[in-house]
């Protein structure tokens, strides 16, 4: 079974079997996050460097700013959206991503436009896989907000330690990932 055939597939069940758990988390956020849309919509760089529309249930209050790098006790994360994040069931909606064919399960979280743009050389060969909604980069980083929340500058140190680091494991999944590896990893994440 080819990679996007296996995204489609799992995908489509994914949505199938999770609808109901779907609704109960969009109803909670209509519910205890009033006044403001239960999807985060955002435009994130995906395969060969095209946008995309990301789609992810909605976890920060309304007007939160441009910030894009959040840490473990941003005030603009709800309480809600906390436990959400926790669990990373803000991240399901990605499933529609996923099966439209605009990430997979597993590549490169898809960053927000300007990162890809400081792609230089042979790190732009980056751009060449879907972004994923796991990785070995979200595996190792799994504790990304606490780190960042550690750290005097977290913009400075997401950019100059996190991301190429990131970008390095990322080569590295596109220079060697299979369908078993990509289980392995999807098993990782979920335990």
């Amino acid at each position: 079974m080819s990679k996007r055939m296996f995204d489609m597939v799992f995908a489509a069940l994914g949505l199938a079997v999770l609808w109901p758990v779907l609704l109960v988390v969009a109803l909670l956020i209509a519910v205890k996050m009033p006044g403001g849309p239960v999807l985060f919509r955002q435009k994130r760089v995906g395969r060969y460097g095209e946008l995309f529309t990301l789609v992810k249930f909605r976890t920060m209050q309304v007007n939160s700013g441009k910030n894009t790098v959040s840490v473990a006790g941003d005030r603009r994360i709800t309480p809600l959206g906390r436990l959400l994040r926790k669990h990373k069931i803000d991240e399901l909606p990605e499933l529609w991503n996923v099966l439209r064919g605009d990430m997979s399960f597993v590549g490169p979280r898809p960053d927000v436009p300007g990162y890809a743009d400081r792609l230089q050389g042979d790190d732009r060969r980056m751009l060449l896989l879907r972004p994923g909604i796991t990785g070995p980069a979200t595996l190792k980083y799994r504790n990304e907000e606490e780190l960042l929340a550690a750290q005097i500058d977290p913009k400075r140190y997401n950019d100059e330690i996190l991301w190429p680091d990131k970008v390095r494991i990322n080569l590295d999944y596109l220079n060697n990932h299979s369908l078993c590896g990509d289980i392995e990893i999807i098993i990782k994440t979920v335990i």
